[in-house]
């Protein structure tokens, strides 16, 4: 996967949402992602069984049912609006323009397969439909390559 790095012309207001999205991935960037791939080396393998996931230079996304996603402080809980299929919306934050607005600019600017997961604090679009079952080996392999960047 290869996340988009962030860009200063992403740059749509954005506010609490009224009603959260329920949950369908939790994403880290930076320091939270590393604290992320921590948690899920110390979860059962029943767990890690109910997970999918990418990741890049920096970035973390686990997708999963509500229950299942793990946390740890800082990271962002992903869902879907109706308004805008093809993007992972924060669960609890709204854009300033209309959803199906930003999931055109987005999808078209990002050309990448969707969906697209949108991290605003960190302007990162993560496209996330090359997902793949979560292997401890493979988390550990690439905490290995960060913690070594």
């Amino acid at each position: 996967m290869s996340p988009s790095s962030p860009d200063p012309r992403f740059s749509p207001s954005w506010s609490p949402r009224t009603s959260p999205l329920p949950a369908l991935a939790v994403a880290g960037v930076g320091p939270v992602a590393l604290a992320l791939a921590r948690r899920v080396l110390s979860a059962e393998d029943t767990e890690l069984a109910r997970w999918s996931g990418v990741a890049g230079p920096g970035v973390l996304v686990l997708l999963g049912d509500t229950e299942s996603l793990p946390w740890v402080e800082g990271v962002v809980y992903l869902g879907r609006d109706a308004a805008a299929p093809a993007l992972l919306l924060p669960c609890t934050l709204a854009p300033d323009v209309a959803p199906a607005l930003l999931e055109r600019a987005l999808v078209a600017r990002a050309q990448t397969g969707t969906p697209l997961a949108v991290l605003p604090r960190t302007a990162h679009l993560v496209p996330v439909g090359a997902a793949r079952p979560v292997s401890r080996d493979t988390v550990r392999a690439w905490l290995a390559t960060q913690e070594g960047a």
